[in-house]
C-alpha cells in the first residue's frame, strides 16, 4: 500500500484507490460523460488526484441487476462500465462511497486500494501456424501388432493355476 508516513497527528495519509462503476443504460450516451464528470468532481472535492481512467463502454452484464429509484424498480442486463484510479486521503473514501450510493445513475460500484503501477495483463495474440493446402498431416506411427503362438489347453490351465494360487 502506498501511504505517506505519519509523523504528526495533522499529516494526511494518502493511498491509491480505484473505483469501478456501472452506469445505468437508461442514461443517454451523450450524458454518460456528465455522469463520469460527477464522479470525478466528487473525487476532487475529497482531495483526490487522478492517475488513470478507463472510459465507460456499454457492456453486457453477467446477470440481471435490480435498481430501485423511489418506488420504482428497474432491471438491467446491460450497463456502461468504467473505472478511475486516483490518489486521495484515507478519510475521503467514505464521502465518495456516500456520493456513489446516492447517485441514481450509478447501478453498482466498488472502491478498492491498489498500487500506482499498471497491473492489467497485456493481451497477447496467439501465434498460429500456417498450413498450406498441399501439406499433408502426418500421423503418429502405430505400434506393430503383437503376435503370439497358439497356446495348448495344458499350458493355459497351468497359467491359470499359477495366477489363482
Amino acid at each position: 500500500m502506498n501511504a505517506v508516513a505519519n509523523t504528526s497527528d495533522n499529516e494526511v495519509v494518502l493511498r491509491i484507490y480505484e473505483v469501478g462503476y456501472h452506469i445505468v443504460p437508461t442514461v443517454v450516451e451523450e450524458n454518460v460523460e456528465k455522469a463520469v464528470g460527477d464522479i470525478r468532481s466528487a473525487i476532487e472535492k475529497a482531495g483526490g488526484s487522478f492517475i488513470a481512467e478507463g472510459a465507460p463502454a456499454m457492456t453486457r452484464l453477467a446477470y440481471e441487476m435490480e435498481s430501485q429509484v423511489g418506488d420504482k424498480r428497474s432491471y438491467f442486463d446491460k450497463a456502461y462500465f468504467g473505472w478511475i484510479k486516483y490518489e486521495a486521503p484515507v478519510a475521503s473514501v467514505a464521502a465518495l462511497e456516500e456520493f456513489l450510493k446516492a447517485n441514481t445513475s450509478i447501478l453498482r460500484h466498488i472502491i478498492f486500494v491498489t498500487v500506482r503501477e499498471e497491473t492489467r495483463a497485456k493481451i497477447k495474440a496467439p501465434t498460429l501456424r500456417e498450413v498450406k493446402r498441399t501439406d499433408t498431416i502426418k500421423s503418429t506411427p502405430r505400434r506393430p501388432e503383437e503376435t503370439s503362438a497358439p497356446l495348448s489347453e495344458v499350458d493355459l490351465d497351468k497359467a491359470l493355476l499359477d495366477i489363482t494360487e
